[in-house]
């Protein structure tokens, strides 16, 4: 849906440049987010999303994600279902949102799905583990032939190293 990849490169179609504006555009309407490596693949997008906050005195650190969403009870019947204003699910759910409006838009397609209803997300807890994510999502469509997502893959993928 986004493009294809030939030789080990990424390239992108029209749809995948959508995807990849609403990407870069993330920082724009959620000011306290950074966005660290990405790659928009034919299918799917593995990007990396840095919540940080201010302190008192002006500092900047990494802010503690937000897991799970609000449930509404009878004890709060007015608070809001889903996912916490600038956590990663609304995060997301924003960035799916956009993008899915403006490729129906350019597809002429209005209310067609576009993402699969969820997304993977981990933390990331040191350097280490930040290279070796940073390392998988640049390599990503190097291995997109033995990729469990590529519908054509030649082989199965071994499990994702970088998760561990």
């Amino acid at each position: 849906m986004f493009g294809d990849v030939a030789d080990g490169v990424m390239r992108l179609n029209q749809m995948g440049h959508i995807v990849r504006q609403c990407w870069l555009a993330i920082p724009d309407h959620v000011p306290p987010v950074l966005l660290d490596e990405f790659v928009v693949m034919p299918n799917h997008v593995h990007g990396i999303i840095v919540l940080v906050s201010t302190d008192t005195v002006g500092a900047t650190h990494a802010s503690p994600p937000q897991h799970a969403s609000p449930l509404q009870n009878d004890d709060t019947p007015t608070r809001p279902r889903g996912p916490q204003r600038q956590s990663v699910g609304s995060i997301v759910g924003s960035f799916k949102s956009a993008a899915t409006k403006r490729i129906n838009e350019h597809r002429g397609t209005p209310g067609a799905p576009v993402w699969q209803r969820d997304y993977f997300e981990h933390i990331i807890r040191n350097d280490e583990s930040l290279n070796r994510i940073c390392e998988y999502i640049l390599n990503n469509p190097l291995q997109w032939d033995l990729d469990r997502e590529n519908p054509l893959a030649q082989g199965a993928k071994p499990e994702d190293s970088w998760a561990s």
